[in-house]
């Protein structure tokens, strides 16, 4: 049990399930019906995760030791090399599985898998690495959109940017401040894009639904945000991981509800990594 502790830390897995959401979200806006496909679409989403998880901590160890000796390399508890095996294992799969999805997915997986390295290698000494992250949610959105039909749409497009613009803002948001320091009002407006977008798009039958999924993401993004702004003791950890917490949410506006109830597995899958949130560290 705990070295199943240990990998389920340098997984990360809290924060799997918006993973699958950023998955479901890019199927439906291909306007595609659910297959065995989506099934692949998910465990080569989830692997491609899984890895740049791990290979964060391989990157990091020296700067665990450092600022956080209780990450399990510098803890001893797993080696850095058997860390590095884990990861491009991983990665190894995600790629393999969604290469079998047709070239369109392939190509974008590529893509994604290395700006995932750029990432992991870069974040602690790069400025902008927010933008990198938000384009792995970007790139993986549109991965999805590909799959069923080689193709992508205009809605995919604006809508993975939406998304990423999103997970930018939020990473900001926790990277840039801290407990002692004024907080900045400007990343907002990334949290802001898909609620922008939607009110923009979204016309006739879609309107009303779309106005309604946006008050949910508001909401919960205001939640979020109260204790950065809005409360003498700030809690940014908490902040940050609620609103990672929200990406389903930003998912469930992008299909505006979705057909059927599709919308309840999106609800589901937020309510997944804020229960998920409360057990396992997201970092």
């Amino acid at each position: 049990m705990a070295r199943l502790g240990i990998h389920l830390r340098l997984g990360r897995v809290a924060t799997l399930p918006t993973v699958w959401s950023n998955c479901l979200c890019g199927w439906l806006l291909a306007e595609a019906e659910p297959d065995w496909r989506l099934a692949l679409l998910l465990v080569g989403a989830s692997a491609l995760y899984v890895a740049g998880a791990y290979l964060n901590d391989a990157f990091d160890a020296d700067w665990d030791r450092l600022s956080r000796p209780d990450r399990p390399v510098p803890a001893g508890t797993i080696s850095r090399v058997e860390v590095w095996q884990w990861g491009l294992t991983a990665m190894a799969v995600g790629l393999a599985t969604l290469a079998c999805l047709g070239r369109a997915p392939a190509a974008l997986a590529l893509a994604l898998a290395l700006i995932i390295l750029l990432y992991d290698a870069t974040h602690r000494r790069f400025a902008l690495s927010p933008v990198l992250l938000g384009a792995c949610r970007a790139l993986l959105v549109l991965t999805a959109a590909a799959s069923p039909t080689g193709r992508l749409t205009g809605l995919s497009l604006w809508s993975s940017l939406a998304l990423g613009c999103y997970v930018v803002g939020a990473d900001f948001l926790a990277r840039k401040q801290t407990a002692d320091t004024q907080p900045s009002y400007w990343p907002c407006l990334g949290l802001a894009a898909p609620v922008v977008l939607a009110l923009i798009i979204n016309r006739a039958e879609w309107q009303w639904r779309g106005l309604m999924l946006s008050g949910v993401l508001i909401a919960w993004v205001l939640i979020s945000l109260r204790l950065v702004y809005w409360s003498p003791q700030r809690n940014l950890v908490y902040s940050a991981a609620a609103l990672v917490a929200g990406i389903p949410l930003v998912d469930l506006l992008a299909v505006c509800g979705g057909p059927g109830m599709t919308g309840l597995i999106f609800a589901g899958l937020w309510g997944a990594t804020r229960l998920l949130q409360r057990f396992l560290p997201g970092q």
